[in-house]
């Protein structure tokens, strides 16, 4: 297959645009982590390297998760019209453009040291380790969403260990956007994995859904998402220099929390694709738009 359409197909089977979850915390905390003494050019430098580190890191995370899954892919009606398991990519193809990712993760992580940063590198190979990891998850443990929500946790963080290391030790709202993050991405994860409940249990496979049941999922998955909505308050609490915009962005955010899971329990299933991406991609956009507007403010 020619390289160009090898990679739309790589591109159209991991979803290249639902980046839009992880990537605009990673630039939130881009903008709360930056150093002031850094002039304008250097921080666009810095946020323009933190977006290419994030694309490699899902691209490379994406297609070991769809190289690691092409068995049970085949065997799931849901899933058999993916790109491994249809026969539309190899493996030999996906593990060479996984390769690749990894790679060039590894160098854009490198030109930090540019800036007299040496953490992206050194923390490279172990992102990348933590971001695979989740792929093997449900074969042994329902808690695979959370570690789900721990990979794109590591986002918020990593961003600011890139642009100023020692953002980390004095700026608590990071680990909170981090935390929101996490449980965030778990919740719409237990709600996603309701589609493959008897799949998961027929096979053996490790969900919420699977172990608890619909019921019983969906009421974790509320948890999940009024502990991120805590976690956002906490955040707007620690950091001063997010104000009025970041309050409305919150207060909007919790709205469409609970358009999210009104929908789910209306429509079930056939809401999930409103409940799953377009609300969630709603979230992640108008939450960062706004913080970093309050910061550029302050």
């Amino acid at each position: 297959m020619p390289l160009a359409a090898t990679t739309r197909v790589i591109a159209a089977d991991i979803k290249l645009a639902h980046s839009v979850f992880a990537l605009p915390f990673a630039v939130l905390a881009v903008f709360i982590a930056r150093d002031h003494a850094d002039p304008a050019g250097i921080v666009v430098l810095k946020l323009s390297l933190v977006v290419l580190c994030m694309i490699a890191a899902r691209t490379w995370a994406m297609l070991v998760n769809r190289i690691a899954d092409r068995r049970i892919d085949s065997l799931n009606e849901r899933t058999r019209a993916r790109a491994l398991p249809s026969g539309r990519l190899s493996p030999r193809a996906a593990s060479t453009a996984a390769s690749m990712a990894a790679v060039a993760f590894l160098a854009f992580t490198s030109l930090f040291l540019v800036f007299g940063n040496p953490w992206p590198a050194l923390l490279a190979l172990p992102v990348l380790a933590w971001i695979a990891f989740y792929s093997f998850t449900k074969r042994f443990t329902a808690a695979s969403h959370l570690f789900l929500g721990g990979a794109l946790a590591a986002s918020p963080i990593a961003a600011a260990i890139a642009v100023n290391p020692a953002s980390l030790g004095h700026t608590p709202a990071l680990w909170w956007f981090a935390g929101m993050v996490l449980v965030w991405v778990a919740g719409f994860d237990v709600i996603y994995a309701l589609q493959d409940e008897a799949f998961d249990r027929e096979r053996g496979l490790h969900s919420i859904p699977a172990a608890l049941g619909r019921r019983r999922a969906v009421w974790v998955a509320r948890v999940l998402h009024a502990l991120a909505f805590f976690c956002l308050i906490a955040a707007g609490l620690v950091e001063p220099r997010l104000g009025l915009m970041y309050a409305v962005a919150v207060a909007l955010v919790g709205a469409l929390l609970i358009v999210e899971h009104i929908v789910l329990h209306r429509r079930g299933l056939a809401g999930l694709n409103v409940a799953f991406f377009t609300l969630n991609g709603i979230i992640s956009i108008v939450l960062a738009a706004a913080a970093i507007a309050d910061l550029l403010v302050d």
